[in-house]
């Protein structure tokens, strides 16, 4: 920061009450009144200096003692008394902090050549033009004071050659870039560095205001000569700099946290920087566009500004990863912590935007390997979503199941969901279970968690007779037969989905039932052999027993007495349910 010091004499103002006066042989005879305080001055040295004073002295005579209200002059009684001392020849530092009031000041009191040579206006000016507007960090402190004068600052042209002086300076390159300015991101160190980076500018002119900021960006966008990246992460910058952070945690219960007025201060930023996001894909990252719209929802802001974010989401929404998507919920009302209706309507836009360029005939393209890893992603997601303890399981199935059959490969990931949801919500009735495990197709289950299903408790009887069905026609494909059990088993679950929930338990039961033990027995032997382990880490490890031709060595699981134990379990439980 650069200073100007003018003035010789020490100060000698001081304050009695509301009274400032200056130390002086000579009694006072100019009052000069300015809001609350009151100055004992003189006629000489202020009236040859200031032409409104000479105006307003004129009618009286040099004995009289003149009072004068200049309760608008700008920049107040501070200003004022810079002025003052000015005319005093007391020493006076002038910097881009007081500058603009000072500048102001002197303008509306007429401290121009005209009055007097070498005047106040004359050495503000001087400063002004060789000092602040060469220098970067004074160009943005004095372009800020402006905003407590911004009439006179625009009718003066501060605001303007300000503007002028800060955008030339961010579209200099940065190799030639000389000045000190403002840089500290996470694990930037500038003595390691020795070329200046390009987003050098975003930190310093986030301190502005909104509506300076604002003249900066659009000033700086009309120049084209900046990449689209570069405007982003100014937006960023002023984002994080400003607005409410809603990755942390869940808002208060009361809204006092956060006054009225600071909550319409946020919408008007987070509109602004909204409306400022270049069009261009990439500009800005999808987790940054995430953040955004979790803070719009916290802020309230307009449903044209959330539905742009969400739209602007939805388009690059396959390059977000897990830890974007995971934020709070701002709803007060709401138990569980994830914002999941935040994630759903996201997907829904990208599903809108995937299905209008007709998927299905291009099988092979990038459409299929982008539904692909939305698929993946989703599926991580809901791993950890699922270990919220209030997340209701409507909001869970309906995310799962927007997805189109073609976003997953496989149903592991899937799977793993569903078991840990199932693990956290222990008191989940006999429909809700069903209605969560309906999606899994077992025929995508791999076999090693094919193996952990056999054996996991906490899945419906139904889920486990269907692995255990596809895991017996896997089987039986080796050997090119297609046992009648299987053919049976899939007309029995045919007829459930079609039919009431207590018939479709009973077909279900009677079908199983009424296969012969002996042709039972033979159907399934094929399962017999192969070792199925509790959970999915073991039978990962027999699968690499299998490679290395020690399968002889796993454990025996029948079937059949699977299903009879988990008949018995059930119906155990639901008398207790009864009870």
């Amino acid at each position: 920061m650069k200073f100007m010091k003018i003035g010789t004499k020490p100060d000698t103002f001081y304050t009695e009450e509301a009274t400032r006066t200056v130390i002086s042989d000579i009694p006072s005879d100019l009052t000069i009144r300015i809001n609350n305080i009151c100055y004992l001055l003189h006629k000489f040295p202020l009236v040859p200096t200031c032409g409104l004073l000479q105006r307003l002295c004129s009618d009286s005579e040099d004995s009289d003692i003149v009072i004068i209200d200049l309760h608008d002059i700008p920049g107040g009684e501070d200003a004022f008394e810079l002025c003052a001392k000015f005319c005093y020849g007391i020493t006076i530092n002038l910097s881009a902090h007081n500058f603009v009031p000072a500048f102001c000041a002197a303008k509306f009191l007429r401290m121009t050549e005209s009055i007097e040579k070498g005047n106040f206006v004359l050495k503000l000016e001087a400063f002004f033009n060789s000092c602040i507007l060469e220098g970067w960090k004074d160009s943005i402190v004095t372009l800020q004071t402006t905003i407590k004068l911004p009439e006179w600052s625009e009718n003066l042209g501060i605001i303007r050659r300000c503007i002028d002086s800060i955008v030339e300076k961010i579209l200099t390159p940065p190799a030639k870039v000389s000045w000190s300015y403002t840089y500290t991101r996470p694990g930037y160190v500038k003595k390691q560095h020795q070329t200046v980076p390009k987003d050098w500018w975003t930190e310093d002119i986030s301190d502005l205001d909104i509506d300076l900021f604002r003249c900066i960006i659009t000033a700086v966008r009309s120049t084209y000569m900046l990449p689209p990246q570069l405007v982003g992460e100014a937006l960023h910058v002023y984002a994080c700099r400003w607005l409410p952070d809603t990755t942390k945690s869940r808002p208060p219960q009361s809204s006092g946290s956060l006054t009225e007025e600071s909550m319409e201060k946020s919408r008007r930023i987070l509109e602004f920087i909204v409306s400022m996001i270049p069009a261009d894909r990439g500009s800005v990252s999808v987790g940054f566009l995430l953040r955004l719209l979790s803070i719009a929802n916290y802020v309230g802001a307009s449903p044209v500004t959330k539905t742009e974010l969400i739209r602007r989401a939805g388009l690059q929404f396959e390059e977000a990863t897990v830890g974007d998507m995971l934020l709070p919920s701002q709803l007060s009302s709401d138990q569980h912590y994830y914002d999941i209706d935040l994630v759903s309507a996201v997907l829904e836009s990208y599903l809108v935007l995937w299905r209008r360029q007709n998927p299905a005939s291009a099988e092979n393209s990038h459409l299929l390997r982008s539904i692909r890893k939305i698929g993946k992603l989703i599926d991580s997601y809901l791993q950890v979503v699922a270990r919220d303890v209030n997340m209701p399981i409507s909001k869970l199935v309906y995310v799962a199941d927007a997805l189109p059959d073609s976003a997953r490969g496989d149903h592991d990931g899937l799977y793993k969901a569903i078991n840990i949801y199932l693990k956290e919500h222990p008191d989940l009735s006999k429909a809700e279970k069903k209605s969560l495990c309906r999606m899994l197709d077992c025929q995508k289950l791999s076999p090693e968690i094919r193996a952990h299903a056999v054996k996991n408790e906490r899945l419906p009887l139904r889920t486990v007779v269907q692995v255990l069905f596809f895991e017996q026609e896997s089987g039986s494909r080796a050997t090119g037969h297609k046992p009648e059990l299987i053919s049976k088993a899939r007309q029995t679950q045919a007829t459930e989905e079609e039919g009431d929930k207590p018939q479709q338990e009973a077909r279900r039961k009677n079908t199983v039932t009424e296969s012969s033990e002996s042709e039972h027995h033979e159907k399934m032997k094929s399962l017999e052999g192969k070792g199925v382990r509790g959970d999915i880490g073991e039978a990962e490890s027999e699968k690499g027993k299998e490679r290395r031709g020690e399968a002889n060595s796993a454990s025996k699981v029948d079937p059949k007495k699977i299903v009879q134990r988990r008949s018995r379990s059930d119906q155990g439980h639901d008398k207790g349910r009864e009870r």
